[in-house]
């Protein structure tokens, strides 16, 4: 469990201290209507490459948070970890996502957001949160050496031990799960659609 004092500190340090990385939006409240969609996942799980397919199918904007976070640091994520190790890489990665002011986006997150909590809420005020769930074995095959990844994990714990830890945080934030194992991206973009709530979609252009 997270202690609700942590938790407090957490989300002050994302909205008030913030000294890693510059403020993305105006910082104003956000829409109370569930307008993005957050994509939350291992590894390996597709969360960048259907959420494009998602966004386009959708008429949703889309970002990348793994790609905000080595713009605003000018490094990419294994640079961060093997600089500063797997602890700052959250710490900036929590405040990233604290930071986003978004609305019609489809938001492709790390697979370590969801260690942060207040940035999870954050999120959760004005998003739809789809855990794309795959097996162990699914990531095994897709990701191979995790190592040059980027991924935020204690030095000495194993793929194992990654995989069950975060799946409890997945399935904790998620409002809705998509299983990915056989299934192509475009099935699993299509499922995704099917299972948000008409609200958050337009209807794409067709070509």
């Amino acid at each position: 469990m997270i202690s609700p004092a942590i938790s407090m500190v957490g989300f002050y340090w994302c909205m008030l201290l913030n000294p890693l990385v510059p403020h993305i939006g105006n910082g104003h409240t956000m829409p109370l209507s569930l307008s993005n969609v957050v994509l939350i996942g291992m590894p390996g799980s597709g969360k960048s490459t259907v959420g494009v397919l998602l966004a386009k199918a959708a008429a949703l904007a889309f970002v990348d948070t793994d790609l905000l976070i080595q713009s605003h640091t000018g490094k990419s994520l294994q640079s961060i970890v093997d600089d500063s190790g797997y602890q700052a890489l959250r710490r900036i990665e929590e405040s990233v996502l604290c930071n986003l002011d978004l609305s019609g986006h489809v938001i492709a997150t790390g697979g370590s957001a969801v260690y942060g909590d207040p940035a999870m809420q954050h999120l959760k005020r004005s998003s739809v949160i789809v855990f794309l769930d795959i097996s162990l074995a699914t990531v095994r095959q897709r990701i191979g050496d995790f190592s040059l990844r980027g991924v935020s994990k204690h030095p000495d714990q194993t793929l194992e031990e990654l995989f069950a830890e975060r799946r409890v945080l997945y399935t904790r934030y998620a409002d809705r799960v998509v299983q990915g194992d056989h299934k192509t991206q475009d099935q699993v973009c299509e499922e995704i659609r099917g299972k948000i709530h008409e609200e958050v979609f337009r209807e794409g252009n067709q070509e």
